[in-house]
């Protein structure tokens, strides 16, 4: 059957706890756009808040919208503009893409421009459904050897990134990391990637450092909740042999916010990665005195032709086999991430897997599930 005859059944989202499944018109790309056949789409944090909530601070849902942003897919047409891809190539979506060329763009920090289009957030539609279109600009073609599930993983990951450049992450850092969920993860490969020597990571789940232990991280820290900001830091310290140069804070939470602080060695660089309550009290004056940097995340920009280019083989290792080679760790943790996901054990957070090109409708148990799972 040809394209335009099947369903562009979509995951859309009327209201907070309204989610509905819908059959949407298949768009046609514009001139510098490309039409695609969606494989595999993760279920972000953000898509559950929005769920939950109905808005993630001044981002509120007014209209309904389409939920998904961690997404590949196939080329089935491309715009009249578009000469870098054609029919049938795989790629990564990349879902913020510049509406204007204002200053952030031109700067190279586009990702802060007060317009930008971003796929699921409000009012910009997102990629869980069959047939999407996207900025021609914005897909990046995925090597032979990647997979669809781990395309989609390279926007998570380029949030660790992001977090790292921002930080400083360069060979011999020492880095803690708060947070072992998803985004915690992919700082973790990143740090490491970037050349970082040491890095501890932090939370309270055993099986999540268990995790972080198998992607490399050094030191992994079971934190208890009636843990204090200060007695937290020192056990760092402790395990660590010093204060970390770099901390990369994934939680949001405020007693996490306050002992990322307290643990950064001082002249050092605190990231501010997750996202919680709107007012946060923090030893700012602890900070201060201590030139301790504290540095904000918003997203990412500039990451996924790099990620792209990483993961692809080179000649020399092509005919080798790949888990031999050091310049597929990243591509192989990526790997271990997806199984990981695939095996329902990050349900609470981050990032499961559907491939939406076949029946969408289990999205609607996978919601029940996450509901139930966070009662």
């Amino acid at each position: 059957a040809s394209v335009m005859a099947q369903d562009n059944l979509s995951v859309v989202l009327h209201a907070q706890g309204d989610l509905r499944l819908e059959n949407r018109p298949i768009p046609e790309p514009g001139p510098n756009d490309v039409l695609l056949q969606m494989h595999s789409v993760g279920i972000c944090g953000s898509d559950v808040h929005y769920w939950q909530h109905g808005r993630i601070g001044d981002y509120v849902l007014k209209n309904p919208m389409v939920l998904g942003h961690e997404a590949a897919g196939r080329v089935l047409k491309v715009g009249s503009g578009v000469t870098h891809l054609k029919a049938g190539d795989r790629v990564a979506i990349e879902p913020g893409v510049p509406r204007e060329m204002d200053e952030f763009f031109k700067n190279g920090r586009y990702n802060l421009s007060p317009t930008i289009f971003f796929c699921a957030t409000p009012p910009d539609d997102g990629n869980l459904c069959r047939y999407y279109t996207h900025n021609a600009n914005f897909c990046y073609k995925l090597p032979d050897n990647v997979t669809f599930e781990e395309g989609a993983l390279i926007e998570p990951l380029s949030v660790g990134i992001h977090a790292c450049r921002r930080a400083g992450v360069t060979l011999g850092s020492t880095v803690l990391i708060c947070g072992a969920g998803p985004i915690g993860l992919v700082s973790l490969l990143a740090a490491k990637a970037m050349g970082a020597s040491q890095v501890i990571i932090t939370d309270l789940s055993a099986e999540r450092l268990m995790m972080a232990k198998e992607l490399g991280a050094d030191f992994q820290l079971t934190v208890k909740r009636e843990d204090g900001a200060l007695q937290l830091a020192q056990k760092v310290e402790d395990t660590l042999g010093a204060r970390p140069q770099i901390t990369i804070e994934c939680t949001g939470v405020e007693s996490c916010v306050q002992t990322a602080i307290y643990a950064t060695q001082s002249g050092g660089v605190v990231v501010l990665v997750g996202l919680g309550a709107v007012m946060c009290t923090v030893p700012l004056i602890n900070a201060a005195v201590r030139e301790v940097d504290i540095r904000g995340v918003f997203r990412y920009c500039n990451t996924v032709t790099k990620m792209t280019r990483t993961l692809e083989p080179t000649p020399h290792c092509r005919s080798r086999d790949r888990q031999h080679d050091d310049r597929h760790e990243l591509d192989s943790d990526l790997r271990k991430i997806t199984e990981q996901v695939q095996r329902n054990r990050l349900w609470e957070t981050s990032c499961l897997f559907s491939h939406v090109a076949g029946y969408v409708g289990n999205f609607h148990n996978f919601f029940y599930c996450i509901k139930m799972k966070t009662k």
